[in-house]
């Protein structure tokens, strides 16, 4: 849905975009990683507190400042005329490293996941997701796309982590689950609340599961059409 946006957010930064001058795209690319990493150590480690809530609404400033910068960076290139195959793998890397980052960073917060491992699954149906839209390239079709898209999956992240903040801030724990039937906890991956966080873990995972099969069926329906 959000990935739809793209040419007008490519519209928006066309501005910036020339007055980057000749500055080297690639550093964009490795500033975004940077930075991004720095927003993962700060969610990882927040606790429900006042100091937590301020470090997840950093970490939230610090990912969208990684995302502006990962934008203009293939934006620079083209506007340069050197965007080339070695941009385009470095971008896309870049992009798979700080798609299951930030759901590891989530994953290991023991202040609001209880199961470590619901993080980890995220990240694997996260990666099933996106591995279909190389491997139709790898057998000769055009890049798939179609599903929970990257750009879905980081907006609702990040509303997660909105109300994460907000829970840190009030010490509200979220959604008791145990009380509920057991098909309730396998929603969010088997950890026993809902709150800000297993709500975008879970939503990252399921997508991705999602994205799978959706961009499964689109693939073989090309290959046998």
């Amino acid at each position: 849905m959000f990935e739809k946006m793209r040419a007008k957010w490519t519209e928006i930064i066309q501005p910036l975009v020339s007055r980057l001058g000749n500055l080297d795209p690639s550093i964009l690319t490795w500033m975004s990683l940077l930075i991004a990493l720095i927003a993962f150590y700060l969610i990882s480690t927040s606790e429900m507190s006042t100091s937590g809530a301020v470090a997840i609404i950093i970490g939230i400033i610090l990912i969208l400042v990684a995302g502006i910068l990962d934008a203009l960076d293939g934006a620079l290139a083209r506007h340069q005329g050197v965007d080339g195959p070695y941009g385009d793998f470095l971008d896309h890397t870049i992009d798979r490293v700080v798609d299951i980052g930030l759901l590891l960073a989530i994953g290991i917060n023991a202040s609001f996941v209880q199961e470590f491992s619901s993080g980890i699954l995220a990240a694997l149906m996260t990666l099933l997701g996106s591995y279909m839209g190389t491997q139709a390239q790898s057998v000769g079709l055009n890049r798939i796309y179609g599903g929970f898209s990257r750009a879905d999956r980081l907006v609702l992240s990040l509303v997660g982590l909105i109300w994460a903040a907000w829970q840190a801030q009030t010490g509200n724990g979220g959604i008791d689950l145990t009380i509920y039937d057991e098909i309730f906890r396998i929603l969010v991956l088997c950890n026993d609340q809902l709150n800000g966080m297993t709500f975008a873990i879970s939503v990252s995972a399921w997508g991705g599961l999602y994205t799978f099969i959706v961009r499964f069926i689109k693939t073989r329906k090309a290959l046998l059409g």
